[in-house]
């Protein structure tokens, strides 16, 4: 791995660590170096190399284990086949991550468990509000919709959302600028009740509640 010119460093460290997982130099499962052979080996800063991991794993490459490390959650380049989704813009975007959701957060509602229901409140506590830290409030946002969708207990959608956590990721990073409302911690804590409840047809509105102001508002600017 060569080392790093001093420019974007941490969107360069990004780049750099996911052309190695993507190369193969980690396979599925295998552990990164530590932070701080990381940091050795880009000639970048620790701190440096903990926001970029902190992007990978928001983007679904790589996966934190307290207490154990960093490891290679997936080596498939998800962003070429992402350009097209890209190009088509953010409204088809969040138009894709409702249909996911919404279904998603139905069938949780069918067959979720008290545990499921609390380690949902869990995820949401530990998302908190939006204080400046992007790419770990992404990290966390993210965490939370994934496991509602492993809720659903069917593979195929996790599998899909998996496939599409990058672009899913972006969605979330838009709400955070001035244009595009952020749905706040009500409107995600609305959804769990919901899932709670056990009927599917409360979940589902729930959800489009969620995104109803960011389609609204993505409307409005795609009119003006």
């Amino acid at each position: 791995m060569r080392a790093l010119i001093k420019t974007t460093l941490a969107d360069t460290a990004v780049e750099a660590i996911r052309g190695e997982i993507t190369g193969r130099r980690w396979l599925v499962g295998e552990k990164l170096p530590n932070e701080a052979s990381l940091s050795s080996m880009l000639s970048v800063s620790r701190g440096t190399v903990r926001e970029a991991v902190r992007v990978l794993v928001s983007q679904g490459y790589l996966e934190t284990r307290q207490g154990s490390g960093t490891y290679v959650r997936s080596n498939t380049d998800v962003r070429r086949p992402l350009d097209m989704a890209r190009r088509a813009g953010l409204r088809d975007q969040f138009e894709t991550r409702l249909a996911l959701e919404v279904e998603a957060a139905r069938l949780a509602a069918l067959r979720h468990s008290p545990e499921v229901v609390l380690q949902l409140r869990a995820l949401l506590v530990a998302r908190g509000n939006y204080a400046g830290d992007t790419a770990t409030f992404i990290e966390r946002d993210l965490a939370f919709h994934r496991a509602v969708v492993a809720a659903s207990q069917n593979s195929a959608m996790i599998e899909i959302y998996e496939f599409f956590s990058l672009s899913i990721a972006e969605t979330i990073e838009a709400t955070l600028g001035e244009d595009i409302p952020e749905p706040d911690m009500q409107a995600h804590i609305a959804i769990v009740d919901a899932i709670e409840t056990g009927n599917p047809e409360s979940a589902d509105i729930a959800v489009r509640r969620f995104m109803a102001p960011i389609i609204a508002t993505l409307d409005r600017l795609l009119m003006s």
